[in-house]
């Protein structure tokens, strides 16, 4: 008979277990939400997910993360110039929200630690799954964030910006949205801080029917962070979703997308950039839900890889068996700069349904000599001439966004790395 030999925890798991027990009395959350945290660090307790569970295969966070900084009340983080000018700002600062919220009609906000305390939120505090890592240290630890309720058929003429901003520590945090029948709106999510921080946040947006939503993800954060992220979404009847991510810092990241089609109709579009450098390791794990008929999506990913860093690409679409007349695409394309880059890609289909366009692709490539050779032949020098390489290959799925101001925007973060990394 073998006996069973307890795993050993590793410093960060020891330290994320001790915090919790000396921060438990600190955190909102009445008998619900303080069921639901104890769940959580039970699953802490079992370990950090390795390479041995699938989903996590090219991300080993017990390696990736062997230590953890500890909570920093002393911290004192800034709100920063939003990403596109005349945004309507609404920051999380150290992980607590502002006390004082701008007013927009249509528009409601509401602290997340007073839906905490009265536990009204307790049940989206749920993990989607055993393997729901980021949703157990999320959950174990959120104190704060910010609730919107963009009510129907409200339409903004401009973007609400989502700042979680973190100056060193811990912080953990939600950012939960509602988007109301017929209702439009632009949402940024502003990802960025300085110091050495561990940051988890969650953000959960519910598209009514018929609504339209356009939200964009820019990752900013310092190389010396590690940043665990999710963005969950379900889609209403005749919904529309526009989803675009920017990952351009960060030691560690590890960006989830999950999205459930909930009504006909629904309509999903992911575009992303992952701009990597250094030696870093950036993880983007999608999972796509088509749970009913007359569905659409596309996923288009775009990758530049320079110096030692790592890169992952991980996207499942499920079509289930009464989801037919589904369409959904999905493409993966890697600029690989460096001999000592990598990207991993895995496209993966799971079709339960026979009536139904579905297909995926991945590509990796080097900058094309030809083209390098021709812009030089021009009088271009090399780095310029490879930099215009690069923001092309990058820049054309930021220009599927339309709007004009979002664009530049986005193209202006593209020089900034550029200018820092080419």
């Amino acid at each position: 008979m073998n006996a069973h030999v307890p795993q050993q925890l590793t410093q960060a798991e020891t330290s994320l277990i001790d915090a919790f027990g000396e921060r438990q009395s600190l955190l909102p959350g009445d008998g619900e939400v303080m069921v639901r945290r104890d769940n959580a660090v039970e699953a802490l307790k079992a370990g950090l997910p390795t390479k041995r569970i699938e989903s996590w295969h090219y991300t080993n966070l017990r390696t990736l993360l062997p230590a953890v900084p500890g909570f920093d009340p002393s911290a004192a983080a800034k709100a920063v110039t939003p990403v596109i000018e005349d945004s309507t700002v609404v920051s999380v600062l150290n992980g607590a929200s502002t006390a004082k919220f701008p007013t927009l009609e249509g528009v409601s906000f509401a602290r997340l630690s007073d839906k905490l305390t009265d536990g009204s939120f307790a049940p989206a505090l749920d993990l989607y799954g055993a393997d729901d890592a980021i949703g157990a240290l999320n959950t174990a630890f959120v104190a704060d964030g910010v609730f919107v309720d963009i009510a129907d058929g409200v339409e903004l003429k401009k973007p609400i910006e989502l700042q979680n901003v973190q100056a060193g520590g811990q912080s953990h945090v939600r950012l939960p949205v509602r988007v109301g029948k017929g209702a439009k709106a632009v949402i940024v999510e502003r990802q960025t801080g300085e110091g050495t921080a561990l940051t988890s946040s969650i953000s959960q947006l519910t598209l009514d029917e018929g609504a339209e939503a356009t939200w964009l993800i820019v990752q900013e954060q310092p190389e010396t962070a590690s940043h665990l992220a999710q963005f969950k979404a379900w889609i209403g009847k005749d919904a529309k979703l526009t989803l675009f991510f920017l990952n351009a810092g960060g030691k560690l990241v590890r960006q989830e997308v999950v999205v459930a089609t909930k009504g006909e109709g629904a309509d999903f579009k992911l575009r992303g950039v992952n701009l990597l450098a250094g030696d870093t390791h950036t993880d983007v794990t999608m999972v796509l839900d088509h749970a009913v008929p007359h569905t659409t999506s596309t996923e288009v990913i775009r990758n530049v890889v320079t110096g030692k860093a790592r890169g992952v690409f991980q996207g499942r679409i499920n079509v289930h068996q009464y989801a037919q007349k589904t369409d959904a695409k999905m493409a993966c394309n890697t600029l690989l700069l460096s001999d000592d880059g990598e990207f991993s890609t895995k496209p993966e289909l799971e079709i339960f349904a026979d009536d139904v366009q579905c297909g995926h692709g991945a590509t990796v490539t080097e900058i094309d000599h030809g083209h390098l050779f021709y812009l030089m032949a021009r009088g271009i020098d090399e780095k310029t001439a490879r930099g215009l390489l690069v923001k092309a290959f990058v820049a054309e799925v930021i220009e599927e966004l339309e709007d004009e101001q979002i664009v530049e925007t986005l193209e202006g973060k593209l020089d900034e790395w550029f200018a820092t990394h080419g």
